[in-house]
């Protein structure tokens, strides 16, 4: 057996997520289909995260194993040939036997943008807000985010997981003219967890709560508490790292 990592990148817009579902288009099916047809073989691609419905990524990881010998070089080539315009393979190697996309990861990088200025170009690609943010009292929040802690306060009611608790290694907010930044890095992050944290950090930018709030909502474990999600476009997956 064979064992291929890749690299995919991929426009969310019209896809119903990561993971293949019933009620939709998904990134999964699309792959699996593209090596399927290539390798004349049954192919189970798994991902390295599980994107939502309108979630973009720039660095999504996927590894799947095939019996015999593959040629990598033939297999990207024919992939892109064969994957809609919104999918792409960056790069696909011969990996380890014991890689796995998902369980080898050390840690998921995310990037949500806001843009504080009408744009056509980017409109897919950002939450547009142009109210007045205090960045300084978000950056507070982001800081409390750091380390490992109960994010129950952050993951949708109906997510199936045996716990909620990430470490959280980096956090934090850029603003550069209309473009403003955040990102985070962890070990693992729960459904909705990124879009929840940036919809609540986003009212305390606003003065709808305070630092304190946030601190508050942090700790009781509990969805109803913090506020609502940002919408999907603006998330991206940059990257997942491994040893």
């Amino acid at each position: 057996m064979a064992t291929v990592r890749m690299v995919l990148e991929y426009d969310g817009t019209n896809f119903v997520g990561w993971q293949v579902q019933p009620n939709g288009r998904s990134v999964q099916e699309e792959v699996e289909r593209a090596a399927r047809q290539i390798l004349q073989r049954p192919v189970s691609v798994i991902g390295g995260g599980r994107t939502d419905a309108g979630v973009h990524a720039l660095g999504q990881v996927g590894s799947f194993q095939v019996e015999g010998s593959v040629d990598v070089h033939a297999l990207i080539r024919g992939m892109n040939s064969l994957l809609p315009e919104d999918v792409v393979v960056r790069s696909l190697v011969l990996a380890p036997d014991t890689f796995h996309a998902r369980y080898s990861a050390l840690e998921r990088r995310y990037t949500y943008c806001i843009r504080r200025r009408p744009t056509a170009i980017q409109r897919q690609y950002c939450w547009q807000l142009f109210y007045t943010l205090d960045v300084e009292r978000m950056q507070e929040c982001a800081a409390l985010l750091v380390g490992e802690q109960d994010f129950g306060s952050f993951c949708k009611a109906d997510a199936e997981v045996k716990h909620t608790i990430c470490t959280v290694t980096r956090a934090n907010w850029t603003s550069a003219d209309e473009l403003l930044e955040f990102r985070i890095s962890a070990n693992r992050f729960l459904y909705g967890m990124v879009r929840a944290l940036v919809g609540t950090m986003v009212d305390v930018g606003r003065g709808y709560s305070s630092v304190d709030d946030f601190r508050r909502i942090l700790t009781a474990c509990d969805r109803k508490a913090a506020g609502m999600s940002a919408p999907a476009k603006g998330l991206f997956l940059e990257e997942i790292v491994y040893r």
